[in-house]
């Protein structure tokens, strides 16, 4: 794992927990108590109320596309061999928003579509980060 030549994410002392939990596969994110609502990106305070009664919960990991673009070109060399490939913003079932790759997309990403169901996929980066990504939800 440890020729991993893309830019990683420096977790900090609010986004700690985040990380922590893809790197145990269980991805929690944080709660505003007072509201009951999920929200992504990690921080301090509530953006529902700016109270500090937050607390970070175990999410399903399941949700939609909610918007997303094919990348064709990307001039950087760590990503050049990737493209195409798919941004998305999902929507989780919770509630909450968050960027992220959609993987497991081929042979053709054009068949990405808004309001997609897809589902977490852990990527085990480094020792120390695992990212999130998603996939088309699979037939059972």
């Amino acid at each position: 794992m440890s020729g991993y030549k893309k830019p990683l994410p420096k977790p900090d002392p609010i986004t700690a927990p985040f990380w922590e939990s893809l790197k145990a596969h269980a991805m929690k994110i944080q709660r505003c108590n007072d509201t009951g609502k999920f929200f992504f990106y990690p921080r301090g305070l509530s953006p529902f109320t700016w109270s500090d009664n937050i607390s970070w919960e175990p999410v399903s990991g399941r949700g939609v596309v909610h918007a997303f673009t094919i990348v064709y070109q990307n001039r950087d060399p760590a990503f050049a061999e990737d493209v195409p490939y798919v941004v998305a913003i999902v929507e989780l079932e919770e509630g909450a928003r968050l960027m992220s790759n959609l993987v497991e997309v081929e042979p053709d990403p054009e068949h990405v579509r808004i309001g997609m169901p897809v589902e977490i996929v852990y990527e085990d980066v480094t020792d120390e980060i695992t990212l999130p990504k998603f996939r088309p939800v699979r037939a059972t």
